[in-house]
């Protein structure tokens, strides 16, 4: 197997044996460790255990939940953009130390990883069932999501209150969104009505970015900026409205979470 196959594996090492870890250290908190972490024998399988409780309601209860993140994590693709996410926490996100951490209590992990699962029933047509599971999410960790929204691997969401992500947007890998961002169409426009961020990105607190336009690779967005028009690749907007302000320090901006820059 190459490295990006066997991450999955390596990542739920790391989750495990820092489960351990916390259970000798708090021994309160044992048995959550023991039925979240150590009676599973994968990272897809606890993961699902840990949506499906988390998620569950009178309509949706969690052994119904269970058999759709099952097969959700079961999917090699699904469970290798779970591990990308969590990696992609642990390496941007100063406040995390540990693998088990984005794991258990980072919302914006869980809810997109909750998406994924949305996501899938989506492309299978069962959208009743999809949009149940999206209304729990949002309900649950204040993130709303469409489960039609195309997303790809190694995203960080951090603090996550307040994200909302439209029907038709596309959100490439390696991209970093903080809290209260907007990912919104312009008014009530039927069809392609929502935004494309590219490769790279680093969208600020409290951004909003309605209508079809793209924020191209390695862009950065500022924090409660409002964008109307595309972003050029490698550009930093601020403003509102949105306005080229001068060129990113780094090459993806997600990776190096600088949000620092200055107006001249």
């Amino acid at each position: 197997m190459n490295q990006t196959s066997e991450q999955p594996e390596i990542i739920w090492q790391h989750i495990y044996q820092e489960a351990q870890s916390a259970a000798r250290d708090e021994p309160m908190l044992a048995s959550f460790f023991q039925s979240t972490i150590l009676d599973h024998n994968s990272l897809g399988n606890a993961l699902s255990y840990h949506l499906a409780n988390k998620l569950a309601s009178s309509a949706a209860p969690a052994s119904m939940l269970r058999k759709v993140m099952d097969r959700a994590f079961s999917t090699a693709e699904i469970i290798q953009a779970v591990a990308a996410d969590i990696q992609a926490t642990v390496a941007r996100d100063s406040a995390c130390n540990l693998y088990l951490t984005p794991f258990l209590y980072f919302k914006g992990f869980l809810a997109l990883q909750s998406y994924r699962a949305a996501h899938q029933l989506w492309l299978e047509n069962r959208h009743s069932l999809a949009l149940l599971l999206q209304y729990r999410i949002s309900l649950k960790f204040a993130v709303d999501i469409h489960p039609a929204a195309q997303i790809g691997s190694g995203l960080m969401i951090d603090h996550a209150t307040g994200l909302v992500i439209g029907e038709t947007a596309v959100v490439e890998d390696c991209v970093s969104i903080m809290q209260s961002v907007t990912l919104g169409g312009t008014g009530k426009v039927s069809g392609d009505r929502h935004p494309k961020i590219r490769k790279g990105v680093l969208i600020g607190p409290g951004a909003k970015i309605l209508g079809n336009i793209e924020v191209a690779e390695g862009a950065m967005v500022a924090a409660s900026t409002v964008v109307l028009k595309s972003v050029p690749a490698h550009a930093i907007v601020a403003g509102v409205p949105a306005a080229v302000i001068g060129d990113a320090r780094s090459i993806e901006p997600s990776r190096t979470m600088d949000h620092y820059f200055k107006c001249d």
